[in-house]
């Protein structure tokens, strides 16, 4: 019987046999990557309702971070600031009049708050508590970033539970003292802090690694 198909066809299956899997790891890998928070979710900058300037504001001028955001020593939730916060200087004295401070000006006098847009989010099923990691010694930085740096915020950390686990598993080098936490360029790591030789600490930290650490 006269043979159809040449002789090196015959190693077809074989040749599919293996690519099926170089293939499908790459699909699955390409998935993995691009559907991660390190990659959808880094970077995100939203408009914001007013052009408030982190840089400004925390980096030039100096300003404290618990200035604005009053609740994160003592709540799970660092809330943004009420209109009045702002008017403290913006009323009166500084840019009072100014074109781009509108949208203040309308949500102070209405009594409702500026829509913000969040950047920094976590799933409803994730539970995190401010006030509990800047006890800890957690610096504001080691989250948000050089936000004093920043005039448009934006997200520099993925925020993922892996990314999470790293500094619960190995939280040296990324806590430093409680009185450094909203200093921004502190980096516990560079000045050698170490937390088991600090007197003022009245216990070590132990970050959670069970799931109901953070899944409540």
């Amino acid at each position: 019987m006269t043979q159809l198909f040449p002789r090196w066809t015959n190693r077809v299956p074989l040749y599919l046999g293996l690519a099926l899997p170089v293939v499908l790891a790459t699909v699955v890998g390409g998935i993995w990557y691009w559907f991660s928070p390190s990659y959808t979710d880094v970077g995100y900058e939203p408009l914001q309702p007013l052009p408030f300037s982190h840089k400004l504001h925390a980096g030039e001028l100096g300003f404290d971070c618990r200035y604005c955001h009053s609740t994160a020593e003592r709540a799970a939730l660092a809330a943004v600031p009420p209109t009045q916060t702002c008017m403290g200087c913006h009323e009166k004295l500084i840019l009072p009049e100014s074109i781009k401070l509108a949208p203040l000006r309308i949500a102070h006098a209405s009594g409702l708050p500026l829509p913000w847009v969040r950047v920094h989010m976590l799933p409803d099923h994730a539970y995190f508590d401010h006030s509990v990691h800047l006890a800890a010694g957690v610096g504001c930085v080691q989250c948000h970033g050089r936000v004093d740096q920043m005039a448009v915020v934006r997200q520099v950390q993925p925020l993922s539970m892996s990314w999470c686990l790293e500094c619960h598993r190995q939280p040296a080098g990324r806590i430093g003292p409680v009185d450094k936490v909203t200093d921004l360029g502190y980096d516990p790591a560079v000045a050698g802090y170490d937390a088991a030789r600090d007197p003022r600490r009245r216990r070590q930290v132990q970050p959670p690694l069970h799931c109901s650490g953070c899944h409540r």
